[in-house]
């Protein structure tokens, strides 16, 4: 278990969701498809396992539908973690 004390900014996506250039800003140099939620009901409907859409899609459908990003998110500096992942999030705080 990860035992580390940090300062942590929350931000609820449902009432103030990341704007399409967040979103970029967020995932630069990174594929945000590699963020997407693969729990939510569109991510399931549009078939996005099999046929992923483009970066820049994916961008504008997480800005238009926030449950569609995996979180928790955690950002330090330019590395960011999305989904539980408590090796990766030690790894994140070295």
């Amino acid at each position: 278990m990860l035992k580390k004390k940090v300062s942590l900014v929350e931000r609820d996506l449902g009432r103030d969701p990341l704007s399409e250039d967040e979103l970029r800003t967020l995932f630069r140099g990174r594929d945000p498809r590699a963020f997407l939620n693969p729990r939510n009901e569109l991510y399931r409907k549009m078939g996005m396992k099999g046929h992923p859409p483009s970066p820049e899609e994916t961008i504008r459908l997480m800005a238009k539908e926030p449950n569609l990003i995996r979180r928790p998110i955690l950002v330090r500096g330019a590395r960011a973690v999305a989904g539980y992942d408590e090796e990766a999030y030690a790894d994140l705080l070295r």
